[in-house]
């Protein structure tokens, strides 16, 4: 799989449009997308959902992009997931931290041509439960759309995440983009931006049995 990191910049931007098509997945960290206003989309008068469909059309990807969404003043931190020239869904933020911003329902994983894409909204990914349902419903990596990186233990977290679940993690943040490997390894870290490189997941399956007291059953 050969991926695109933008963690700076403009969805939109010539220097997007005109990658090569043999790239499977592009990554917009927040602040490449301007808030996103769903009555504005709805009305014509904004077209942020239509780059973005634009861009994967253009270029055969698969786009994700984080942004803010107003709906009627209630504002999330989302990602906006295009293939082939549509929007196919838009996954919210499910925790709000300290306030701020509302969270939204429900995870979400796309089935696209490159795979099962599970999405973790910016700082969700603090929240082991979202990592677990993300994988549990078959996700074959998980994307990561962030803003500004400024936690040391963000990468401890991810690399724990990776191994203890099974699935490769993408991150896109402003200035710092990661890959972290099912073996907790990091397999890639920059600051620069756009970069591009090629990536092979590691696939592990194990059989895992438990004991439990309880579920009693009349034979």
């Amino acid at each position: 799989m050969k991926i695109r990191f933008v963690g700076r910049g403009r969805l939109g931007d010539s220097s997007d449009d005109c990658e090569e098509a043999d790239e499977d997945l592009t990554i917009f960290s927040f602040g490449c997308l301007e808030e996103v206003s769903y009555e504005k989309e709805l009305k014509g008068e904004s077209d942020f959902f239509e780059k973005a469909a634009r861009l994967s059309k253009q270029t055969k990807k698969v786009v994700v992009c984080g942004c803010i969404t107003d709906t009627r003043g209630l504002k999330r931190k989302s990602a906006l997931v295009a293939e082939n020239g549509r929007l196919i869904g838009v996954s919210d933020m499910t925790h709000a931290v300290d306030g701020g911003i509302s969270c939204g329902a429900g995870l979400r994983v796309y089935d696209t041509k490159i795979g099962k894409l599970g999405i973790a909204v910016a700082e969700d990914v603090f929240f082991p439960e979202v990592i677990r349902s993300l994988c549990a419903c078959g996700s074959d990596f998980i994307v990561c759309p962030y803003g500004l990186v400024t936690d040391g233990a963000l990468p401890i977290v991810l690399r724990a995440y990776a191994y203890l679940y099974g699935v490769p993690i993408f991150l896109c943040g402003a200035g710092y983009c990661m890959i972290v490997n099912v073996d907790g390894t990091v397999s890639f870290a920059t600051p620069q931006s756009p970069v591009s490189l090629s990536f092979e997941s590691i696939k592990e399956y194990h059989v895992i049995q438990t004991r439990k007291r309880g579920l009693y059953r009349m034979e």
